[in-house]
Parts: structure tokens; sequence; C-alpha cells
């Protein structure tokens, strides 16, 4: 069955969408092993979240809303790679949909704009994380020029199991080296 088609708009996030993107994102932690956070947040925890990409351009949050109702079905964000200045040109992104909103091209649309928003920046390389299994993801990435360089087996511990992260890469600029 196909999802019906909605009329979405892409936007950077505000602090207006705090609460939304909290309760989005608390979803995946108790449900699923998407993300490996295994305690809920509230939106005071998330905040410094929030502002870190609202006050840094290099690591945007693009949020999705359904026109009709203003409500948010999904996000995507850069953010930094690793904590070393070596890093400093490449990021890991990821992207988080509202249940129910997946097979609309929600994703994919916050993908097209998130890498627009990269493309005038030092940004040299991004890379992205995903538990397994993960098919939709997987097929996501694949999509948009990611290639598979790698697994870590067994690395997170969530719901009395470990789960295994695939790696994916994909070149936003090219060399100079």
């Amino acid at each position: 069955m196909v999802a019906e088609p909605i009329e979405v708009q892409v936007r950077p996030g505000v602090e207006g969408d705090l609460k939304a993107l909290t309760d989005l994102y608390n979803h995946y932690v108790r449900e699923t092993p998407i993300t490996f956070d295994t305690a809920t947040f509230t939106p005071e925890e998330r905040h410094p979240w929030l502002l870190s990409h609202l006050e840094d351009e290099r690591h945007p949050l693009l949020v999705a809303n359904e026109t009709a109702s203003n409500r948010i079905l999904g996000y995507a964000t850069a953010s930094a790679f690793r904590p070393k200045a070596a890093y400093d040109t490449s990021v890991e992104v990821t992207v988080y949909l509202a249940p129910g909103a997946g097979g609309r091209g929600v994703g994919t649309l916050l993908y097209k704009s998130l890498f627009e928003a990269l493309a005038g920046q030092d940004i040299h390389r991004a890379y992205a994380g995903i538990a397994q299994p993960n098919e939709a993801s997987t097929r996501l990435h694949l999509r948009f020029g990611f290639r598979y360089v790698g697994t870590y087996e067994e690395v997170g511990r969530k719901f009395g199991r470990y789960w295994d992260v695939a790696w994916y890469e994909k070149a936003l600029r090219p060399s100079s080296s």
C-alpha cells in the first residue's frame, strides 16, 4: 500500500520545534535500536543539542513539516564527526522520521536539503552509522551516493541484545591531496 501524498515544507529548525523534536527522538529511544540512547530526554535536556545546531551553520538542523497541519514529520542533521580538529571537514549525518511518515519521500527531501546546505561549506566527507537491520535507511543512503565502508559488530547493547552498526561514507568535495 502506497502512502497518500502530502505537501511537505523543509526549513531550518527553530527553538519552537524543541518539544516536537524531543518527542520524535524519544520514540526512537523507547521503541527502536536506531539510536543507542537508552533513556528518554526532557526538552530541557535536549535544548543544548538544539542550540548546537542553531548556532553553527556547519552543522545544520533541517525540519520537515506537513504544510496543512504544520506537524513535524522528521528532521535531518549534520554533526561533528569527531571532536579533534583534523576531523573538522567531516560530518556525521542522520535523518529521523515521525512514526507513519516513512515511504512518502520525507527522508529524501530532508537529505536533499541538507546536502544543499552543506554544498558551499568546507565539508569533505559525510558519514552515516546505521544500526542493523535498517533496510529503509540503507536504501536512502545508497540513493544519495553513500558507499558502505564497514560494520562495527555488536557495538551497542540495547533491549537485552547487541546490535551491529554499518558505516557509510559520501564524498562531498574532491580530494585536494
